[in-house]
Protein backbone atom coordinates (compact mmCIF):
# COMPACT_ATOMS: atom_id res chain seq x y z
CA UNK A 1 0.00 0.00 0.00
CA UNK A 2 1.30 3.66 -0.59
CA UNK A 3 1.77 6.35 1.90
CA UNK A 4 -1.41 7.60 0.67
CA UNK A 5 -3.41 4.40 1.32
CA UNK A 6 -1.86 4.30 4.60
CA UNK A 7 -2.80 7.85 5.42
CA UNK A 8 -6.34 7.06 4.06
CA UNK A 9 -6.92 3.62 6.38
CA UNK A 10 -5.48 5.88 9.03
CA UNK A 11 -8.24 8.55 8.81
CA UNK A 12 -10.66 6.07 8.31
CA UNK A 13 -9.67 4.72 11.31
CA UNK A 14 -9.49 8.29 12.82
CA UNK A 15 -13.29 8.65 11.67
CA UNK A 16 -14.59 5.40 12.86
CA UNK A 17 -14.45 6.54 16.76
CA UNK A 18 -16.18 9.69 16.66
CA UNK A 19 -19.24 9.07 17.44
CA UNK A 20 -21.44 11.22 14.63
CA UNK A 21 -23.93 9.86 12.15
CA UNK A 22 -22.07 10.64 9.38
CA UNK A 23 -18.63 9.00 10.47
CA UNK A 24 -19.10 5.56 9.65
CA UNK A 25 -20.19 6.84 6.15
CA UNK A 26 -16.94 9.06 5.60
CA UNK A 27 -14.92 5.91 7.12
CA UNK A 28 -15.93 3.59 4.47
CA UNK A 29 -15.60 6.30 1.92
CA UNK A 30 -11.85 6.37 2.12
CA UNK A 31 -11.58 2.67 2.61
CA UNK A 32 -12.89 2.68 -0.45
CA UNK A 33 -10.87 5.22 -2.01
CA UNK A 34 -7.40 3.68 -0.97
CA UNK A 35 -8.73 0.29 -1.85
CA UNK A 36 -10.35 0.97 -4.98
CA UNK A 37 -9.25 4.56 -7.01
CA UNK A 38 -5.91 4.00 -5.50
CA UNK A 39 -5.11 0.49 -7.10
CA UNK A 40 -6.86 1.70 -10.58
CA UNK A 41 -4.01 4.68 -10.47
CA UNK A 42 -0.92 2.51 -9.25
CA UNK A 43 -2.40 0.36 -12.63
CA UNK A 44 -2.52 3.08 -14.54
CA UNK A 45 0.91 4.73 -13.57
CA UNK A 46 2.83 1.44 -13.84
CA UNK A 47 1.40 0.98 -17.40
CA UNK A 48 2.28 4.17 -18.32
CA UNK A 49 5.93 3.81 -17.06
CA UNK A 50 6.23 1.17 -18.39
CA UNK A 51 5.09 2.48 -22.06
CA UNK A 52 7.53 4.74 -21.66
CA UNK A 53 10.83 2.58 -20.19
CA UNK A 54 10.25 0.89 -24.05
CA UNK A 55 10.69 3.88 -25.32
CA UNK A 56 14.22 4.31 -26.77
CA UNK A 57 13.96 7.80 -29.27
CA UNK A 58 15.35 10.75 -27.99
CA UNK A 59 12.85 13.16 -26.99
CA UNK A 60 11.79 15.63 -29.97
CA UNK A 61 12.10 18.81 -27.71
CA UNK A 62 16.00 17.95 -26.72
CA UNK A 63 18.12 20.12 -28.41
CA UNK A 64 21.52 18.63 -30.13
CA UNK A 65 24.35 18.80 -27.06
CA UNK A 66 27.12 20.96 -27.09
CA UNK A 67 28.27 20.14 -23.88
CA UNK A 68 27.97 24.50 -22.78
CA UNK A 69 24.63 25.10 -21.10
CA UNK A 70 24.44 27.99 -19.39
CA UNK A 71 24.95 27.96 -15.25
CA UNK A 72 22.16 30.05 -14.88
CA UNK A 73 20.20 26.73 -16.32
CA UNK A 74 17.89 25.19 -13.22
CA UNK A 75 17.50 22.10 -14.87
CA UNK A 76 20.51 21.05 -17.05
CA UNK A 77 19.09 17.32 -18.27
CA UNK A 78 16.28 19.41 -19.58
CA UNK A 79 17.91 20.96 -22.15
CA UNK A 80 21.42 19.07 -22.36
CA UNK A 81 21.08 15.48 -23.77
CA UNK A 82 24.37 14.67 -22.81
CA UNK A 83 25.17 12.04 -20.33
CA UNK A 84 25.50 12.97 -16.56
CA UNK A 85 29.20 13.44 -15.36
CA UNK A 86 30.41 10.49 -13.31
CA UNK A 87 29.52 10.79 -9.95
CA UNK A 88 32.73 11.16 -7.13
CA UNK A 89 33.39 8.93 -4.69
CA UNK A 90 33.71 10.44 -1.35
CA UNK A 91 36.94 10.99 -0.07
CA UNK A 92 37.55 7.65 2.63
CA UNK A 93 37.91 9.53 6.08
CA UNK A 94 41.66 9.42 7.34
CA UNK A 95 42.93 6.22 9.48
CA UNK A 96 42.73 6.50 13.12
CA UNK A 97 45.79 6.27 15.03
CA UNK A 98 45.01 3.33 17.89
CA UNK A 99 45.09 4.18 21.46
CA UNK A 100 47.14 2.89 23.81
CA UNK A 101 45.84 -0.16 25.83
CA UNK A 102 45.86 -0.39 29.40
Amino acid sequence: MTVLGEVLVATADFHDGLGQASDPYTARRLRYLADEHLRVLRSDLTHTRNALADRHAPHPGRSTCTEEVPATERERSAVCACPPPPRTLPAPPPPVAAGLRR
